[in-house]
C-alpha cells in the first residue's frame, strides 16, 4: 500500500463506490472487530465476517473443489439469506464473503446486494458471468468487490478449472469490472502447476496494468472428492509465497490480501480464532468451507444467527480443539483430529454426496501455512497496524 496506490484507486474507481468501501468495510468492518474482542473477554464467540456460500451450482469443473457441483442445484433463498444478514447486523457485522459454486449463478444475488446498502459484499467470483450490463447494476448498487478467480496461464486453467477458454472468459469479466470502475480484486489458488508462473513480479505488474486493485494468493488444500495431493506446494513454496506477498505489499502499486498470518508472521487459522465462520449451500452452520459437517443450521432459534453459533457445542470444541493443535490449518495438519471432533459432537455429512467422512480418513498429514521458526512479519506499517489491531490474533493462541 502507497502513495501511489491510493492515487491509482482514486483514478480508476467510482468514488461513491470508494465512499462505501471506507465506510461500510473499513470503518464499520472495524467496530465490528471490536465489538468481537469484547465479546471475546466474556466468552462469547460471534465472528464479526461471515462467508456464505449461496449456491452450489457452478460452470466449472475445478479440481480441489469441495462443492457438490455436479449434484442437483441447491441455492439458499432470498428470505433466509436476507434473514440471515438482518440478524448478523443487529450485532454489528457489515461485511459477508459471498461463495458458491459460481454467486453469479444464484437468481437473487442482485436483490440480495440491494436490500442491504449498510453492509460490504465481497463476491468469489470465477468472472465468466460478468458482462458489462451485471458490472454497471454493481457499479448502481455500490457495495460490492468481485474478487475473480485466475488459477494460471491459459492451459493450466483449462487443465485445472476442467473447461474451454476459461482464462479468456475471466479475463473479460475483468475487464468489464474495470471498465465500470469497480474495486476490482485477483484471486488465486497457488499449486505446483502455476507457482512459477503466478508467484512472479512480472504477474503483479500484469494486474496492475489490467487495472486490478487487489490480489489475493491462497495456497491450495487438497480436500474433496477431486483432491489432488500432487498440486499441493512444498513447505519452502509455502514460505516463498508468503516472502513473496510481503515484498509487494512494499513495492508495488497494489493492495495484497490474505488471512493465514498475523502481523508478526505467524500462522493462524480464521476459524479457529472465531474472526470467521461459513454458511453452506443448505444452510449449514460450518466451522470454514472446506470442513463440511455441521449440527446447525441458519433457520434454528428462528433465523437468530448469533444465539445458533454462540451456543453450538461444534463450533466451541472446533476453535478449543484446533488452537491447542496447531496455528495452521488443523484440515492438513491433523485430519485426524478433525475426525475426533466430528464424531465426539455428532456432525452430519453436509454434502450432497455423502462422501466427506470417507474422504477425511484418505486425508494424509500435511504441513500448513505454520512452520515455526520460519515466520515473515510484515514489513508495512499500515498492514502491520491494521493486522495487530482489526484482523487477526485476539489471544487464541495463549
Amino acid at each position: 500500500m502507497s502513495v501511489a496506490m491510493v492515487s491509482r484507486m482514486l483514478r480508476s474507481t467510482d468514488k461513491r463506490l470508494l465512499w462505501k468501501f471506507a465506510y461500510n468495510f473499513g470503518f464499520k468492518g472495524m467496530l465490528s472487530v471490536q465489538r468481537f474482542k469484547r465479546r471475546l473477554k466474556k466468552g462469547q464467540v460471534f465472528p464479526p465476517f461471515l462467508y456464505i456460500s449461496i449456491t452450489n451450482t457452478c460452470n466449472l469443473r475445478c479440481q480441489g473443489c469441495w462443492v457438490d457441483v455436479t449434484k442437483p442445484r441447491q441455492v439458499i433463498e432470498f428470505d433466509d439469506l436476507d434473514k440471515l444478514i438482518t440478524s448478523a447486523k443487529k450485532h454489528g457485522n457489515r461485511f459477508f464473503g459471498i461463495l458458491g459454486g459460481e454467486p453469479f449463478l444464484h437468481p437473487e444475488l442482485m436483490r440480495v446486494l440491494e436490500a442491504h446498502p449498510d453492509c460490504y459484499f465481497q463476491i468469489f467470483t470465477n468472472g465468466h458471468f460478468i458482462t458489462d450490463e451485471i458490472a454497471a447494476d454493481l457499479r448502481r448498487i455500490g457495495n460490492a468487490s468481485p474478487l475473480i478467480s485466475i488459477e494460471g496461464t491459459e492451459i493450466i486453467s483449462d487443465e485445472r478449472r476442467k473447461g474451454k477458454r476459461v482464462l479468456e472468459k475471466t479475463m473479460a469479466g475483468i475487464e468489464a469490472c474495470v471498465r465500470n470502475r469497480l474495486i476490482t480484486g485477483v484471486a488465486s489458488s497457488v499449486c505446483a502447476s502455476n507457482f512459477e508462473d503466478l508467484v512472479q513480479e512480472k504477474w503483479v505488474d500484469r494486474l496492475i496494468e489490467l487495472g486490478v486493485h487487489y490480489a489475493w494468493f491462497h495456497t491450495y488444500r487438497p480436500v474433496g472428492p477431486d483432491a489432488n495431493p500432487d498440486l499441493a506446494l512444498s513447505p519452502e513454496q509455502v514460505i516463498a509465497t508468503r516472502q513473496f506477498v510481503v515484498r509487494m505489499r512494499n513495492e508495488k502499486p497494489i493492495a495484497f490480501v490474505d488471512a493465514y498470518w498475523d502481523d508478526k508472521g505467524q500462522a493462524l487459522c480464521p476459524a479457529a480464532i472465531g474472526i470467521s465462520h461459513h454458511i453452506s449451500p443448505f444452510g449449514d452452520v460450518e466451522p470454514c468451507p472446506i470442513i463440511q459437517f455441521a449440527n446447525e443450521k441458519i433457520q434454528d432459534n428462528d433465523g437468530d444467527i448469533f444465539t445458533t453459533m454462540t451456543n453450538s457445542a461444534l463450533l466451541a470444541d472446533f476453535r478449543k480443539a484446533s488452537a491447542e493443535a496447531t496455528r495452521g490449518c488443523v484440515v492438513l495438519e491433523r485430519p485426524d483430529l478433525l475426525k475426533d471432533i466430528v464424531v465426539r459432537n455428532g456432525a452430519h455429512d453436509t454434502t450432497l454426496r455423502n462422501t466427506a467422512m470417507l474422504e477425511l480418513e484418505a486425508m494424509q498429514p500435511r504441513s500448513s501455512q505454520h512452520q515455526p521458526g520460519h515466520e515473515v512479519p510484515e514489513k508495512h506499517w499500515m498492514y502491520r497496524f491494521a493486522k495487530k489491531h482489526w484482523f487477526f490474533g485476539f489471544g487464541a493462541y495463549t
